[in-house]
């Protein structure tokens, strides 16, 4: 998942919103938005997710709306929200788009085959473009990846369903559970840790590490956010 890069209609920026199947190529949306904020991200994925069901895994890089560019591998609401859904989040490198080459690759195709020399009134206006490039290439456009197959012979939707409701968290009984206080700090054995701030108010799973004593694993349902080494002076002493 991805933005293509912006370009300007005549009442505004366009954000294309990409989002591509990793095997087979098929491309689950290509949305015009007007900004790059996660509530327009999550509204498009709900509709993505509504048809076509959840994904084991997003790959996206570091940037926002899903990741944090200035500290890596932290969550954003957004990625909370996918967490929640059961969804396994990976990020590109920094500063390595190769990581999300499949995607980067769709980009170029869309910007050669449609977007080059074109003009656009409005975002609906580009959404209607969209739609119209997106049936071929996921159903007439002939794949060289795909020995020249079309991506939407390779591609089956996902069984798992999009949820009207989030799950409850819930953690193992040999868990010790803290909630995520202000700025996104927690405490365990008298010692402060720093998370994210957008998971205040969160309960997380801490839970011993494998190696050596004194290593635990804090863990956001399934998502590992951080080691703790109790074996190293502790910064707030």
């Amino acid at each position: 998942m991805d933005f293509k890069g912006h370009f300007q209609t005549s009442e505004g920026p366009c954000h294309p919103l990409t989002v591509l199947d990793d095997h087979s190529r098929f491309n689950l949306g290509i949305r015009a938005c007007a900004e790059q904020r996660h509530r327009t991200v999550q509204v498009q994925l709900i509709e993505i997710f509504k048809r076509y069901g959840l994904p084991i895994r997003i790959n996206t890089d570091n940037g926002a709306p899903w990741g944090a560019a200035r500290q890596p591998g932290q969550l954003t609401e957004l990625a909370i929200w996918l967490v929640r859904l059961g969804i396994r989040l990976s990020f590109s490198r920094p500063y390595h788009p190769q990581t999300n080459g499949k995607d980067e690759r769709f980009h170029r195709s869309l910007k050669a085959e449609l977007l080059n020399g074109r003009s656009f009134h409005s975002l609906g206006q580009a959404q209607e473009a969209f739609d119209r490039w997106r049936h071929i290439y996921n159903h007439e456009r002939p794949h060289e990846a795909l020995q020249m197959e079309t991506p939407t012979t390779r591609y089956r939707a996902s069984p798992r369903c999009y949820p009207e409701f989030l799950p409850t968290i819930e953690y193992g009984p040999n868990d010790t559970v803290v909630m995520v206080k202000s700025l996104g700090l927690i405490r365990f054995k008298g010692r402060s840790y720093k998370l994210s701030n957008p998971l205040r108010g969160q309960p997380v799973a801490i839970r011993p590490g494998t190696g050596a004593d004194g290593l635990f694993d804090v863990f956001f349902i399934h998502h590992k956010l951080m080691q703790i080494d109790l074996r190293e002076p502790a910064a707030d002493a």
